[in-house]
């Protein structure tokens, strides 16, 4: 079975500092992508799970803004916190478990969300 290809966003953080929270991979899964999906975040989450999204979520914005990106090395656990509400498919048909999947940050979702990080 040939490796599939992945993106390695150079630059972006590997994981909050100080914590085990990924952010990327370091290599591909010779099987394929993990399928990202939309988690539900509820509001009695604990603390450290909401700066993880957080600062996810500012390295997202940081690196690509309002514009596409490939998922590449992202981690689809982390994506899937934000997928469906600040971070949605960029094309149709979507694959969301494939590493050259394009997202795009909903920047008017994002906003409510993390009005600290993308301000009006």
């Amino acid at each position: 079975m040939a490796l599939a290809y992945m993106l390695k966003h150079r630059g972006f953080p590997g994981r909050l500092a100080g914590t085990d929270f990924q952010f990327t991979l370091r290599r591909a899964n010779p099987k394929g992508a993990t399928e990202i999906t939309r988690r539900e975040r509820r509001p009695d989450r604990r603390a450290p799970d909401r700066r993880a999204d957080e600062a996810f979520f500012k390295a997202l914005w940081e690196n690509f803004g309002d514009q596409p990106f490939e998922r590449g090395n992202l981690d689809a656990g982390r994506l899937s916190w934000l997928f469906g509400r600040e971070v949605i498919p960029a094309t149709d048909p979507f694959d969301p478990a494939h590493y050259e999947a394009m997202l795009v940050i909903d920047v008017n979702a994002a906003r409510q969300s993390f009005p600290h990080i993308i301000e009006a």
